[in-house]
């Protein structure tokens, strides 16, 4: 197996007597009830997750090739591996996502054509964004091989492959609700019980979504992170029995089911105060949740029009969400722009993962 940076396929080697697919899968944002998706709370308690995508997505592209090669080419790492396509997949740390999900499909049972083909991903944020966009490139290389190899998989069977190749395959700590979220789309009431998962599409109307839109800011801290870490504190806490880490994720259980309520009757503001309560309980799960910056800026934007704000994903880093007075947007903008953060409007995506013919 090879590793290089990204070069050009020599176009003798294409194929076009096969199509060009593209797929893409969207990034989310996560309400409430993060962290009673990572194990062993679930299994234990039962949990639930309030999150919807955005129209930020992870996209793949697959070219066939009849050399019998197999490229994957990242423009987010700026790297590309090849093997053949009847090599054994080594896992050592390039492109390990996209390579487990081939290694699996291939051996499901699917034709692999044995041509091969050549993979290009790319995002619209950066790993560690905290808008769960490994996931979501997962579900959008998952799908998109697989319907290459003539295997028909559900949003359940996508999502809950992904699970298993990055937390039991790949052994990447981590929850279930971005795979779910990035293969199903919407505004999604996530559980996680014992035994499975189960979605539930809100019903949200129009109406609500666009002042959520009209109302709500993503703020970029500037600082991606790796949630490992943060993890590993939040599940040692929740094992042993720490008082605190117990009370915030079963709060932040009980707030995605108040948050879901409010959100289905189209009480924005409401919503908006019970996000800033989602993240008071959301810092009792880790010490490590949050950062001087993240305190500082949720801290400013409340004391100047927002109703509430907290991060999206794991914490560390990453993104920050809020929601404000409408007529005070532009104010909480303004100071966290003063701190240096980026901003961007939300606009919401109802499709989960999308997989399309494209043109050679």
């Amino acid at each position: 197996m090879t590793v290089e940076g990204i070069v050009p396929t020599d176009p003798s080697v294409l194929d076009a007597t096969r199509p060009v697919l593209r797929a893409r899968a969207p990034l989310r944002i996560s309400f409430a009830g993060g962290g009673t998706d990572v194990s062993p709370f679930p299994e234990r308690e039962g949990g639930a997750v309030l999150s919807a995508t955005i129209s930020s997505f992870a996209y793949a592209t697959l070219r066939p090739r009849r050399d019998g090669r197999i490229t994957v080419q990242s423009l987010d790492f700026g790297t590309s591996i090849g093997f053949d396509v009847d090599d054994p997949v080594e896992f050592d740390g390039e492109l390990d996502l996209p390579k487990a999900a081939i290694a699996r499909i291939r051996d499901m049972g699917g034709a692999m054509p044995t041509g091969g083909f050549d993979l290009f991903l790319h995002t619209q944020a950066p790993p560690g964004s905290g808008l769960g966009s490994s996931s979501a490139v997962m579900v959008a290389v998952i799908d998109l091989v697989a319907q290459h190899c003539g295997v028909d998989l559900t949003p359940y069977e996508i999502a809950e492959l992904a699970y298993r190749l990055e937390r039991e395959d790949l052994a990447i700590p981590g929850g279930s609700q971005d795979q779910y979220a990035a293969s199903f789309g919407g505004f999604n009431y996530i559980e996680f019980r014992p035994d499975q998962v189960i979605v539930n599409p809100l019903r949200v109307r129009d109406a609500t979504v666009h002042e959520l839109e009209h109302n709500m800011l993503l703020a970029f801290t500037g600082r991606t992170r790796v949630s490992d870490h943060i993890i590993a504190d939040q599940r040692s806490r929740y094992e042993t029995g720490n008082a605190d880490a117990l009370e915030g994720l079963r709060a932040q259980k009980e707030l995605a089911e108040l948050m879901k309520v409010a959100l289905v009757r189209g009480e924005v503001d409401h919503f908006g105060r019970l996000l800033g309560q989602a993240w008071a309980e959301k810092r009792k799960m880790s010490s490590r949740i949050s950062t001087p910056l993240i305190d500082d800026a949720v801290t400013a934007a409340l004391g100047c029009g927002a109703l509430g704000g907290k991060v999206t994903g794991a914490g560390g880093g990453g993104h920050l969400i809020f929601v404000c007075e409408f007529e005070r947007k532009h104010v909480v903008a303004d100071t966290l722009l003063e701190m240096g953060l980026t901003l961007s409007e939300i606009t919401f995506s109802k499709d989960g993962v999308t997989t399309w013919r494209g043109q050679h």
